[in-house]
């Protein structure tokens, strides 16, 4: 599974302005749950949230992939927030992060969920998107560079 399968450009977020890891969580929840049918902000907040508390998701390089099951999600799902400013998130190498892609996955989607956790991290390695990323200036552009489009 492609992350553009499970991406849509409507759940993309760039030059938000959130000032904390929580509402960071926020954010993305109120993202999801505005463009897909069934699931509610608090029902997102709440995976993503329980996930967190295990363990930061922040992967180093002003990188973060807040992610986790949640009930009513009938397929794996992606949104992405883009900082104006980089925050706290607790990541691996201390530094503050600017660019969240979260994934929901349904309950019972194990190998999807490591399969999609590992693409995103493999991909946001990248030094070249993560600035490409930063610079998109719409979220059809940011959808492209996640997918592996040219120009980055």
């Amino acid at each position: 599974m492609q992350l553009t399968e499970v991406l849509d450009p409507g759940r993309i977020r760039l030059g938000a302005q959130v000032r904390s890891k929580k509402a960071v969580i926020e954010a993305l929840a109120e993202l999801f749950a505005s463009e897909v049918q069934g699931l509610t902000a608090t029902g997102v907040f709440d995976a993503l949230i329980a996930r967190e508390k295990l363990g930061s998701t922040g992967l180093g390089h002003g990188v973060a992939i807040p992610h986790g099951r949640v009930r009513g999600a009938r397929e794996a799902l992606a949104a992405v927030l883009v900082n104006e400013q980089a925050i706290d998130f607790d990541a691996v190498d201390s530094e503050p992060v600017d660019v969240f892609v979260a994934l929901l996955v349904p309950e019972d989607a194990n190998e999807t969920h490591l399969e999609l956790l590992a693409e995103l991290a493999g991909r946001l390695d990248d030094a070249d998107l993560r600035a490409a990323l930063r610079a998109a200036s719409t979220c059809e552009r940011a959808h492209a560079l996640l997918g592996g489009g040219s120009d980055q």
